[in-house]
């Protein structure tokens, strides 16, 4: 999955790290330093680093060779972007990258987080989506965006508080040449059969005040506090929850891969999740 610069030959220790704020709530540390032991990889730190975006160019420019990777964050995924030597096609067509990788041609933008939606709602079942629909503009809107498509998405309905706060999205959806209707929040019945819930904790009363049926399966991209209050309402009518914990294992076991080398241990990295 990684080439072999992303491993590295550098002498010492390697480091890695989440970067982003803020980054104290982050499992990111957890799940890594997990995979570094499996993998025998005494060598490799992991940290958290506390900075806005406007901070990571200058964060790059003067790293050392022992630097092999990031985890990025909020509010620091377009400037990641901005900032790296290399972009691979995902992050270009999201204008995001929530992973930086240390090659030969330096700092190389990735993003994983599509594959995290994605493989969370294979893993509860969904295989096919006819129609879906995406809660919330941001940036995970957008990876939300591309996985619902890699699932067969046939039509995407786009529920945001202002329509105006969608271009982004919408952008991508059109790029992949997903059908869409843009449907208000404040007057939204979501009748699609898999959703993604990109709303903050601020916005969950509205969202779990909205009709759901026992027929939908529901992806709520945050994970803490847990549960929230959409996924307690999804689950009350007899619907399908996957947590935000499910998104941020599986781009997280794709960034151990690519930073590293080496294939990302599961059960290890697993158990430290449900031991959180």
């Amino acid at each position: 999955m990684a080439d072999g610069a992303a491993a590295g030959s550098v002498a010492g220790s390697r480091r890695a790290a989440v970067l982003g704020r803020p980054v104290g709530h982050s499992l990111s540390p957890r799940l890594h330093r997990a995979a570094y032991a499996a993998l025998g990889l005494t060598d490799w730190t992991y940290d958290a680093l506390d900075l806005g975006a406007d901070e990571v160019p200058v964060l790059l420019a003067g790293l050392g060779e022992e630097w092999r990777g990031f985890s990025v964050t909020m509010p620091c995924k377009q400037a990641a972007v901005d900032a790296a030597d290399v972009v691979e096609p995902l992050p270009r067509l999201l204008h995001a990258a929530n992973t930086l990788v240390r090659t030969d041609a330096g700092w190389r933008a990735e993003n994983t987080d599509v594959l995290g939606v994605g493989t969370a709602l294979q893993q509860a079942g969904v295989t096919q989506v006819t129609r879906g629909a995406i809660v919330g503009a941001g940036g995970t809107a957008a990876a939300a965006a591309v996985a619902l498509a890699s699932l067969g998405a046939e039509h995407v309905d786009v529920v945001v508080r202002e329509p105006t706060r969608a271009r982004d999205l919408l952008r991508v959806l059109d790029t992949l040449a997903v059908p869409t209707t843009v449907v208000s929040l404040t007057e939204a019945v979501v009748d699609a059969e898999v959703v993604v819930s990109t709303v903050p904790v601020g916005g969950q009363p509205v969202v779990a005040g909205l009709p759901w049926t026992a027929d939908q399966t529901v992806l709520d991209v945050l994970y803490d506090p847990w549960p929230t209050p959409l996924a307690t309402r999804v689950a009350e009518v007899g619907g399908t929850v996957v947590g935000g914990l499910e998104v941020l294992f599986w781009q997280a076991t794709a960034q151990v891969e690519l930073m590293t080398g080496r294939p990302a241990p599961l059960a290890a990295m697993r158990a430290a999740l449900e031991a959180c």
